[in-house]
């Protein structure tokens, strides 16, 4: 089963990292990073970089495709490779998967025209923009289509596809593994629970190019 990890130029390491950890502890599992170019690819903070092997002309047909978000997004919203490469894959995977912004880049790519997806909170009104009905949930199926909203949901939403390839005893082994048990100091963690002052403090920090 080979699941592709879609990187670009700035790209939020957590929204990549966290289904890496998740999805490539399933049995028979073969996880690659797959960029436009082979090469070094630079997060948005500009220090950490992954060494991308793998150009997208040379991966054809996963079985599962995952793209995360990041201030980067907005420079891989118009036609282009990118988008080509995720419609042709996209007619053979199994399941195709977002976290974070990464929606919006297969919502352009017109993949989730007419079905249900979210986003990270602060780009959230920008799905309808594409044919697609937003939600505040945390993470959607819709099909073969498993979107997680901002960031740390995609350690949910990968959890989620592991139960759903190689069942629910096997994904709860991973989550075991990993001993993913949140338990946040702080109750901060969605605008629902947020009190005024934090989501100012949040939006203010946020990239004028777009969250993560």
């Amino acid at each position: 089963m080979q699941i592709a990890i879609v990187l670009y130029p700035e790209f939020t390491a957590l929204d990549v990292i966290g289904p890496y950890e998740v999805l490539g502890r399933l049995p028979g599992a073969e996880i690659v990073f797959v960029a436009e170019k082979p090469g070094l690819v630079r997060n948005d903070l500009g220090t950490l970089a992954v060494d991308v092997v793998a150009g997208l002309a040379s991966i054809t047909r996963p079985d599962v495709v995952v793209i995360g978000g990041g201030p980067g997004q907005v420079d891989q919203m118009k036609d282009g490779p990118l988008h080509e490469w995720l419609r042709a894959v996209d007619e053979h995977t199994t399941w195709t998967m977002s976290v974070c912004t990464g929606s919006l880049i297969l919502a352009a790519a017109g993949l989730l025209r007419g079905r249900r997806a979210t986003t990270h909170w602060g780009a959230l009104d920008q799905l309808a923009h594409f044919g697609v009905t937003p939600t505040e949930d945390r993470v959607v199926v819709d099909g073969k289509y498993l979107i997680g909203a901002g960031v740390s949901a995609g350690i949910d939403a990968a959890l989620t596809l592991a139960g759903r390839i190689a069942g629910d005893q096997t994904a709860q082994a991973v989550q075991l593994i990993i001993e993913y048990d949140p338990r946040p100091p702080y109750s901060a963690g969605s605008t629902a629970t947020a009190p005024e002052p934090v989501r100012r403090a949040a939006t203010s920090m946020l990239t004028p190019r777009h969250p993560g």
